[in-house]
């Protein structure tokens, strides 16, 4: 909208060609969000106290998190609101992939906000049905994968490539491209719903591999520096830097008042939307396994939990105290603080690692 209204100054009035750089508007949605985020958070939490709409805690899990009982959630909320206000505020609104990743993370935004509705408002302990919360995510997330693939450009827009393999390049049938775009959508929502545990535990990472996404996201849709880096050249992508920025800085905005000891909790509107929309940018940039490292924590999370389960129903014995693996080492007698920061770390590392690998092909 303002990139619009500016747009129609520029080349009449000096200064406003700087706001055709995609850069100074990434930079200018991550603080819109932040700031955004930072007035609005006070009375959304306190709306969200007044009507009790507080965090359940588990009674079999560590006993500090016991009086996190009554801690405003849903804040996701606040994520998602400042996320949608920025990109339309400094983004091309022209762009098909704007809004593909507008609407996915929309969709499991609302699937998280009826199941965390069903928990915190309704009382139903259960929230929505399991069956029916994978139902609509597959919905979602299949329909984003037709989109994608049958809207595609080129050719580069449905091809698989690997981080080192210079060489590799795999066209992706129909069915291929579908069931990557579903997993690694459906897939990485889950996982961060799964981590979203602990006191910023989430967000942080989150924040991190959101802005490295866009770093790709940027270099994708610029020809020379797609060039240069031998990476896919996707036409229109680098738009969805902006949303990046947008979706960073509203997490940073969101950790203000989630760090610890946290003031609200993200629920489940916030993780099941954050997690879809890496998911589908990492499609779209063709960066999937590269976005599995960068998002290695939340892989790591999911995996601690089906070991878990496995091990249980195969053996009766547990491999891990409690899972998601966060929990095992609370109950090891690490404080909570402790986890979250170490983990922070580790994340910021495979963020690295990721981004790395833009240069070593």
């Amino acid at each position: 909208m303002l990139y619009w209204l500016t747009q129609q100054f520029t080349g009449r009035i000096s200064g406003f060609n700087v706001f055709s750089y995609l850069t100074f508007r990434a930079i200018l949605a991550t603080v819109s969000s932040l700031a955004i985020s930072l007035i609005v958070g006070p009375a959304m939490i306190s709306r969200l106290s007044r009507y009790q709409i507080g965090q359940v805690v588990r009674d079999d899990g560590p006993k500090t998190h016991l009086p996190k009982a009554g801690t405003p959630t849903m804040g996701g909320a606040l994520i998602l609101v400042t996320t949608l206000v920025s990109t339309i505020l400094w983004a091309e609104l022209s762009n098909r992939l704007v809004w593909t990743v507008l609407g996915v993370t929309f969709a499991f935004g609302f699937i998280g906000f009826y199941d965390d509705y069903l928990k915190l408002v309704i009382r139903n302990p259960k929230g929505l049905v399991p069956r029916w919360k994978y139902f609509w995510q597959s919905l979602a997330g299949l329909s984003t994968a037709f989109t994608l693939y049958f809207t595609a450009t080129s050719p580069a827009e449905t091809t698989l490539f690997l981080p080192f393999f210079k060489t590799f390049a795999e066209p992706l049938s129909a069915f291929g491209f579908i069931a990557i775009t579903y997993l690694m959508i459906v897939g990485m929502s889950n996982a961060v719903n799964l981590t979203d545990g602990l006191d910023g535990l989430a967000i942080m990472p989150a924040a991190l591999v959101m802005a490295a996404l866009g770093i790709f996201a940027y270099a994708s849709g610029n020809a020379v520096f797609a060039h240069y880096l031998q990476i896919p050249e996707i036409r229109g992508a680098g738009e969805l830097l902006i949303f990046c920025a947008a979706m960073a800085g509203a997490g940073l905005g969101f950790l203000w008042f989630n760090s610890y000891p946290a003031q609200v909790f993200m629920g489940d509107v916030g993780a099941l939307a954050i997690g879809a929309s890496i998911g589908v940018i990492a499609v779209i940039v063709r960066q999937e396994l590269v976005a599995l490292v960068m998002g290695g924590l939340f892989v790591v999370e999911t995996a601690s939990v089906i070991i878990q389960v496995a091990s249980y129903k195969l053996t009766g014995k547990r491999v891990f105290k409690m899972a998601p693996i966060h929990h095992h080492f609370e109950l090891k007698g690490w404080a909570e603080p402790k986890v979250i920061v170490r983990f922070w770390i580790i994340s910021l590392l495979l963020v690295l690692a990721g981004l790395a690998t833009l240069k070593l092909r």
